[in-house]
């Protein structure tokens, strides 16, 4: 597979950055997908308030006005988080963006929240292949797109070893739900101290799973629940969680699921920027120093290939002194600056699961411009 790289070298007037990732994206072929009067999605990360690491709104605006340029109508759009923050729900979610910076006079296109105001507006997508998941709960908005665009902050993660293309993509555009499928091998509980027996999880269950006490308090009743997430979404004092239990190899595997359930049948284009590369997702309320030094930009219809040429390039840096990875307890010179900021993780497996699932390539062709 193809993938093109930039690095952030603008030494002259005559081109800035958004400038040089247009150029680069036309180069690797973005003008070759028609998007006349088409409906154009591009996926992103607007980060969680407090953290600073997260994609500047300038950079989605060099994309929306690519996708302006060529007939289309773009959107920016992620969905809601299973956790408790700032982007829970589409409201709280919105005015996040905004906080960040991420407003239709910045970026020049609006902002739709893909699952809807609680994360329940989501779409069955089968996944060919599949070994965890067989059918993934998407966003709906994601799957309503006629073309998707990933636009991605390369980074580390603290569950995943690195978030990438297709943890944008796979994690990203799962519902709560879904995320809720990718986390958790189990079910959803409550916590008995925030539970305030307002049933209102009992009146979204279809299956009569949550279970009230004595005191009024609920329970979920595993036997009953089927796992949809949809009490998640409704209880008002977020006393409803999951276990984020997962293995970190199956969890980079259904997150590969996942994307495949997104990319299959339209199409797609990838991007992504190699700078502040947090330890880190940008989901949490902070940032720590970036575990390696800016690289570029790069893009590629291959989320696959894109992805493992972003983790090469990463890889292949010295560890950033001053960061986690010179912390006690820390192998820093373990040669994978992701397993030493996060010993447990995986990284590779949802690579190689992704290039079995027919995916893409790990084996790319890097492309200069």
């Amino acid at each position: 597979s193809k993938v093109y790289f930039a690095d952030f070298r603008c030494p002259s007037w005559r081109e800035n950055l958004p400038q040089k990732l247009a150029r680069l994206m036309m180069t690797a072929g973005f003008g070759e997908i028609d998007m006349e009067d088409k409906y154009v999605a591009i996926k992103m990360h607007f980060g969680e308030p407090g953290n600073m690491a997260y994609l500047r709104p300038n950079w989605a605006k060099a994309v929306a006005d690519l996708v302006k340029s060529q007939g289309g109508k773009p959107f920016l759009t992620d969905c809601n988080t299973l956790y408790v923050g700032g982007r829970k729900n589409a409201l709280d979610h919105i005015e996040s963006a905004y906080v960040n910076g991420f407003t239709p006079y910045s970026t020049g296109c609006q902002i739709l929240i893909a699952d809807g105001l609680k994360g329940t507006d989501e779409v069955s997508v089968p996944v060919e292949g599949g070994e965890y998941v067989k059918e993934a709960k998407i966003g709906r908005a994601v799957m309503d797109a006629d073309v998707f665009v990933s636009l991605t902050h390369f980074k580390g993660h603290e569950q995943a070893g690195m978030g990438g293309a297709l943890k944008n993509i796979g994690m990203g555009c799962g519902s709560r739900a879904g995320k809720m499928e990718q986390h958790n091998s189990g079910k959803p509980f409550v916590s008995q101290d925030k539970c305030v027996g307002c049933k209102a999880c009992a009146k979204i269950c279809a299956h009569g799973a949550p279970q009230f006490g004595p005191d009024g308090k609920a329970s979920i009743d595993q036997d009953k629940c089927v796992g949809c997430g949809r009490c998640l979404a409704v209880c008002p004092k977020d006393a409803i969680s999951c276990l984020f239990d997962e293995a970190p190899a199956i969890l980079n595997k259904k997150i590969a699921e996942y994307t495949k359930a997104v990319v299959d049948g339209r199409p797609c284009f990838h991007v992504s920027l190699v700078l502040d590369v947090s330890p880190n997702c940008d989901c949490h309320g902070e940032n720590d120093v970036p575990i390696a030094a800016d690289v570029g930009m790069f893009a590629s219809f291959d989320p696959v290939a894109l992805d493992q040429a972003c983790a090469d390039a990463v890889v292949s840096q010295p560890p950033m002194p001053g960061s986690v990875l010179f912390d006690e307890g820390f192998d820093c010179g373990c040669g994978d600056v992701f397993k030493a900021a996060h010993p447990d993780t995986h990284w590779e497996a949802c690579l190689e699961h992704a290039e079995k699932l027919g995916l893409g390539s790990r084996q790319y062709e890097l492309i200069k411009i």
